[in-house]
């Protein structure tokens, strides 16, 4: 396991999240940019800013797919080992775990700062302001000295006493809030004492008993009080306010911290601070400042024997500490948040409390230095918060908080991992899978085409040999034995095709093609094909196509005619009395006439029984839906056509419990039908063409009523388009048949509109006029009032049968009518049996008989018969004559190469009837000798399956060979008269096989095949491939 496996994991996670991004970026992009015919105008629209964008992100998209089949095909397959990923996930939650821990450490840290920050601020705002407060008591002091020394000593006799200090300080109190008292001790030698303690009217009494022994104020008594001890000099208090009025007569220099205190306020000249000690009488600790009071104003520089001799006396104040402090934080609102502590640190060693408790339950401490203005002592305040700090709940949080992500990442990967993995495992099985398939697949059409092959081979022996004996001199039974013989073949066939057909489908490789066919004629086809069976049920069959619709159109005619072939034959079987009518209109005609979408109404229909109503079949359409527009197609929309054709019948119908199946490949509605034949599977066949052709389809039923079933298909206007085809024919076919009747009229008499409508259009299109009237009256007037004169005069079956003595005499009054040439009667009926016998046991001139359905070519013979004008001939399904097919074949040398000596003796016998000259060759490497130029052969059916050279590579062996020929002959290396003067040599080669699957006619045009005829054929259908490649050349 290698480190490019663990980054391939987060690469391929990582394209995981890139890939969609880039799909739904460059799908909208690319709808954006590459809208058909407005593509320019929107690149145009973004600037040269906007090109070069779109160039960007197209090779983004580029290289990431391009990255990303890479990985795939060099890493993707080797997945990384589940050790490998739990050692990478167990490495990711310790990391994390180590990140949130830090994380947590990083937050608590900084919360402990801004508490030691904040804690610092209040501390050292506190000191800033008690600093103050004590300077501004030292400043008055100070003052009130100098005021001693002017009035004291500078004035005799002196201006102040006792009771006038007393007065004036308590007086300025206010100056000197932070002071509870001061006093004035005057400097006294011992020489002096005597005659200063007569002048005083007091003793001088020592003062360190007091401090010693204190006392309560009311046990303190002058008397009491010991005189003070003899020394060189004396420092009693003459002047104190009243509150310490009790230390007048004592002896500053009597007591250790007074005497230390004087003595240095004297020789600095500055004031000095006492050490905090118990005031006497309060027992209150506090502290003294001092002041030395000057005879005579000293220089700044006097030295300290100079202060102490112009000394005169000593100012002192008192400061109770406690009252300092807690004077100072009622001054402030968070006093309650932090305790205070203030110490005398001048010796280090043991600081002295001079106010507060150590007592807290925080262990935060911060130090604020003061200074009072003594250098000698040193202060600090000490303070801490009242509470512990809080939980760090932020920290707490955020950590809980990173880590439960990064354990949810962590999941999430691992989950994806897991999918990735079991994707990877279920993507290999599908490969697997799909592999199978495939083969499974590739093995079904082989098998297919084998079986299409061995089976048709010998059907194509057993019709074409058929097909001969037709011609041959039968009677009449022998004649029943062969068509039985050709239809069973021919059914066998059809259920080969369709089984074909549902394999192609299931592969994907059924295609359309695109020729130029006209509509009609294909109905026609259609209609000869089921009129036998429709006759011999007495079901009417019609056709009706909108004169909207082209004459030509551009498709697949094949799959079209396939379509309906399954729909009529689907109703053929279930109809046993009534109708099937095949109508063909313009989706725009549905969709803008109210006439065409209420022709099924049950009181218009074409026997006049009820029908399921054909507006349900298309109600889920898309193409008559409000919010679509009619399909695009790829021609424009000028030359494209959309057609909607419906199927009308009057059968059993369809069971409810089996309408959502009907187009599941091989389902019957039910175990009877099984009795009427068929796989099952042309519903589903045809739903799929229709869905090839650009269309949609649908049904409705109703049980005991019938059906309705109705597709749309999209094809192109044949009229206006230019291909290589030859139009011009159809045309001269088409005048051909109907010149002779062109310009005649005729006279339809039917009570219902409807079925008269079908015989309208069927007989317009010989070019004969129509009216149609209701009844035998009707017609009279008409024939009588005409003023031209009416060729044919059509009567239906049921008008004639309802009422016969009506008939006779609609017969008599039509004799008396001298017009020159008497029209003739036709009589259009559903069966052949039924209108004979009623017309001969009328007992008068019986009138022709039309059998229905009604189709161009069979409408041509009957009218040529009766009327005895143009070619009497039959032509069967509008067929060319088999005259022309002689005139065209005769003479002519033909090629057919086949390994089966059947099918060449079929292929052979089909167009030697015809006057061709057939010459046959059983392997491709004869074909090549045969073929190789100068020949005279003017066509090749060329069979594809054949042992040791099959028919693709014979012919492209010969195309070879003509190829280097005509080069040569162009280039002068060889002699056109060597070539019976031929430069360009290039005979037609036709394909013959019985493998549909595989020999499609792309295959033969790639290979330089000219056609394809599929096994097994009709005589028909070569001579339409060799007519066609001869009308084209």
């Amino acid at each position: 396991m290698s480190l490019v496996h663990v980054l391939g994991f987060w690469f391929k996670l990582g394209n995981l999240l890139w890939l969609p991004c880039c799909w739904i970026v460059s799908v909208i992009s690319t709808n954006w940019f590459a809208s058909g015919g407005i593509q320019d105008t929107k690149v145009a629209l973004l600037g040269d800013g906007g090109k070069m964008w779109l160039r960007c992100w197209e090779k983004i998209s580029g290289c990431s797919f391009k990255i990303h089949d890479n990985y795939y095909q060099y890493i993707g397959s080797k997945r990384v080992t589940r050790t490998w990923w739990r050692m990478l996930l167990v490495t990711w939650v310790i990391g994390w775990t180590m990140v949130s821990a830090w994380i947590f450490w990083y937050m608590g840290s900084q919360a402990t700062e801004k508490r030691k920050e904040a804690l610092a601020n209040m501390c050292d705002e506190r000191a800033r302001m008690l600093q103050d407060q004590f300077n501004v008591g030292m400043n008055h002091i100070q003052a009130m000295s100098i005021f001693i020394s002017i009035f004291h000593h500078g004035k005799n006799p002196s201006a102040i006493d006792q009771r006038t200090f007393a007065r004036y300080t308590e007086r300025t109190a206010f100056e000197r809030p932070l002071t509870s008292g001061v006093a004035y001790a005057a400097r006294v030698l011992h020489s002096e004492k005597e005659q200063f303690e007569k002048q005083q009217g007091w003793t001088i009494k020592r003062m360190d008993k007091l401090e010693q022994n204190p006392v309560h104020e009311d046990e303190c008594a002058q008397e009491a009080l010991e005189p003070s001890p003899i020394q060189d000099e004396y420092a009693p208090v003459i002047f104190a306010q009243d509150t310490i009025a009790h230390v007048v007569s004592l002896d500053m220099l009597s007591g250790k911290e007074d005497r230390e205190n004087v003595l240095r306020a004297r020789e600095s000249g500055k004031g000095v601070l006492t050490a905090p000690l118990k005031l006497i009488k309060t027992k209150r600790l506090g502290v003294i400042l001092t002041f030395a009071v000057y005879k005579r104003e000293l220089p700044s520089n006097a030295t300290p024997n100079e202060r102490i001799q112009a000394t005169d006396g000593y100012l002192g104040g008192v400061f109770i500490i406690e009252s300092l402090v807690e004077k100072l934080l009622q001054q402030l609102a968070s006093k309650q948040t932090i305790l205070v502590n203030v110490f005398d640190t001048t010796n280090q060693s043991h600081p002295i409390s001079m106010y507060g408790s150590n007592v807290s339950n925080d262990g935060l401490e911060h130090v604020s230095h003061l200074n009072f203005g003594d250098p000698f002592r040193k202060h600090e305040m000490r303070c801490r918060f009242t509470q512990k700090a809080p939980w760090p709940w932020l920290a707490i949080t955020t950590s809980i908080g990173i880590l439960v992500i990064a354990l949810l990442i962590g999941h999430i990967f691992h989950a994806t991992f897991n999918r990735i993995a079991k994707v990877e495992d279920d993507c290999h099985k599908m490969m697997e899978l799909k592999k199978r398939a495939e083969a499974a697949d590739i093995a079904k059409s082989q098998f297919l085409a084998t079986v299409s092959h061995e089976i048709r081979t010998p059907m194509n022996g057993v019709l074409g040999m058929l097909h001969m004996l037709m011609d041959t001199d039968l009677d009449v039974t022998q004649q029943e034995y062969v068509r039985i013989a050709q239809a069973s073949g021919k059914a066998l066939v059809s259920l080969i095709n369709e089984v074909l057909d549902q394999a192609k489908i299931e592969s994907g490789k059924l295609e359309l093609e695109e020729v130029q066919f006209d509509l009609r004629a294909v109905l026609d086809d259609v209609l000869s094909l089921f009129s036998g069976k429709s006759q011999g049920k007495g079901v009417e069959l019609a056709v009706y196509i909108s004169d909207r619709v082209p004459e030509t159109l551009i498709g697949d005619p094949g799959r079209f005619r396939q379509i309906i072939t399954n729909l009529m034959g689907n109703s053929i079987k279930f109809t046993q009395q009534g109708h099937i009518f095949v109508t063909v209109h313009l989706v725009e005609e549905v969709t803008n006439s109210i006439e065409v979408e209420t022709e099924s109404l049950s009181k218009n229909t074409l026997s006049g029984l009820p029908v399921a109503d054909r507006r349900q079949s298309w109600k889920g359409f898309k193409t008559f839906s409000q919010d679509s527009s009619i399909p695009t197609v790829t021609s424009s929309s000028c030359n494209s056509v959309n057609i909607i054709v419906s199927v009308e019948d009057t059968g059993d119908g369809i069971p409810l419990e089996a309408q959502p199946r009907i187009f599941t490949p091989f389902m019957q509605v039910g175990p009877s039908i099984s009795r009427y034949g068929g796989t099952g599977i042309g519903l589903s066949i045809s739903k799929c063409l229709v869905g090839l052709m650009k269309g949609e389809i649908g049904f409705v039923s109703i049980p005991k009523i019938g059906s309705t079933f109705t597709f749309t298909a999209v094809f192109t206007n044949g009229c206006s388009n230019s291909i290589e085809y030859n139009s011009q024919q159809v045309k001269n076919q088409s005048n051909s048949i109907s010149a002779e009747f062109q310009g005649m009229r005729a006279l339809v008499v039917d009570p219902r509109s409807m079925r008269a409508k079908v015989s309208r259009y069927h007989i317009q299109r010989l070019g004969i006029n129509v009216e149609i009237v209701a009844d035998f009256n009707q017609g009279l007037s008409s024939i009588i009032r005409a003023n031209a004169v009416y060729h044919m005069v059509l009567i239906e079956q049921e008008v004639w049968d309802k009422d016969l003595s009506a008939s006779n005499l609609f017969i008599h009054s039509f004799k008396k009518i001298d017009r020159g040439v008497p029209p003739k009667l036709f009589l259009l009926g559903n069966s052949v049996s039924s209108s004979t016998e009623n017309t001969t046991t009328s007992g008068i001139d019986s009138p022709s008989v039309i059998t229905k359905p009604l189709w161009a070519s069979m409408l041509v013979a009957s009218l040529q018969r009766a009327m005895g004008v143009g070619n009497k001939g039959n032509f069967r399904n509008g067929l060319v004559p088999s005259l022309s097919l002689q005139s065209l074949l005769l003479g002519r040398k033909i090629l057919i190469v086949d390994d089966n000596d059947v099918n060449r003796k079929v292929a052979a016998g089909a167009l030697r009837r015809y006057g061709a000259d057939v010459v046959n060759a059983e392997s491709g490497a004869k074909a090549i000798s045969l073929l190789k130029p100068p020949h005279h052969f003017d066509a090749c059916f060329m069979d594809i399956q054949m042992p040791e050279m099959d028919g693709f590579e014979a012919t492209r062996t010969i195309r070879d060979m003509e190829q280097k020929i005509n080069n040569c002959i162009q280039h002068g290396e060889l002699s056109i008269e060597a070539y019976d003067n031929v430069s360009d040599w290039h005979v037609p080669i036709l394909a013959m096989t019985a493998d549909v699957i595989h020999a499609t006619h792309e295959e033969c045009l790639k290979c330089g095949m000219d056609g394809y005829v599929s096994k097994p054929f009709e005589a028909e259908q070569l001579y339409r491939e060799v007519a066609r490649f001869f009308q084209s050349a």
